[in-house]
């Protein structure tokens, strides 16, 4: 299956949820949920659900709705990321934030929604008990205390002072890795796959993450509105800490192909058919957008 393709896949089970009445007291809830999760993107995160699931050996339609709940944590993280009280950002994906559609309360609360919906379509789904166990604690392990909202919690205490790269790595490795990470170890637990292709998988989504989140920095420097969907450059003016005020251009450039070459290289020791993942690693790399 191509990337379309599964895009395409993913975005017709996403629009299936959250359809509410617009009679029901919470329709307009539903409104803002699905106005974000449905804004565009490209579906990374529950697209490596899929593969992964697919080359463990598993049934993608069964691991379908393990990718939309990755997709909804994900979109939560975007609304929340974007309020005022975090980055305060006005476009996402070329479109107006949730907040300034909806105002804050309502995106606050959409968010929130999304984060409980995204366990509750892994539970309800049909995959044996066991696996989605398994991937409800993927999950929760990347978003928690260690995870997403570490990373969050890491890069607003961290304001105002120079880091170094390290610890820039334990922002991110957190805050963009832990789910990509995830997602990919999803994908396996869902086939019931081997704990060798569970620990191969976390490895590739780790350095992807990284991968990508240095090339986002590029992007925010080199990149065009039109393109990126986002401000550019905001993280100068806001004098964030960013891979590019820290390595430069072509440091950022050469990460990126290290930790690209790296992420195909550790496919190899779990996983025989590797091609598709190996080119979208590849195609991340240099994107645009």
């Amino acid at each position: 299956m191509t990337a379309e393709e599964y895009r395409e896949k993913i975005n017709v089970a996403l629009d299936t949820c959250f359809r509410l009445p617009e009679t029901l007291p919470q329709a307009g809830l539903a409104g803002a949920m699905r106005y974000s999760l449905l804004a565009g993107g490209k579906r990374i995160r529950p697209m490596l659900v899929l593969e992964f699931c697919r080359i463990a050996g598993g049934n993608i339609e069964e691991a379908m709705p393990v990718a939309c709940a990755v997709e909804m944590l994900h979109t939560y993280s975007l609304i929340h990321d974007d309020l005022p009280c975090m980055d305060n950002d006005s476009l996402r994906r070329g479109k107006p934030t949730n907040h300034v559609v909806y105002g804050e309360c309502t995106a606050t609360l959409a968010g929130d929604t999304l984060q409980a919906e995204a366990f509750g379509t892994i539970l309800r789904s049909s995959l044996p008990a066991e696996r989605r166990a398994k991937c409800a604690e993927l999950l929760a392990d990347a978003v928690g205390l260690d995870g997403m909202c570490c990373g969050q919690y890491l890069d607003m205490l961290w304001e105002g002072r120079t880091l170094t790269e390290q610890e820039l790595t334990d922002i991110n490795s957190r805050k963009t890795g832990a789910l990509l990470a995830a997602a990919c170890q999803m994908g396996v637990a869902a086939a019931g796959g081997t704990d060798r292709m569970l620990k191969c998988a976390g490895h590739f989504g780790a350095a992807l993450g990284l991968a990508f989140q240095i090339r986002d920095d590029m992007l925010d420097v080199t990149g065009n509105v039109e393109e990126f969907g986002k401000p550019i450059g905001s993280d100068l003016e806001e004098q964030k800490n960013t891979y590019m005020a820290l390595l430069g251009l072509e440091g950022c450039a050469r990460t990126v192909e290290k930790l690209t070459a790296f992420s195909k290289d550790i496919l190899a020791e779990g996983f025989e058919d590797t091609g598709f993942l190996c080119a979208l690693a590849d195609e991340l790399a240099i994107r645009q957008k």
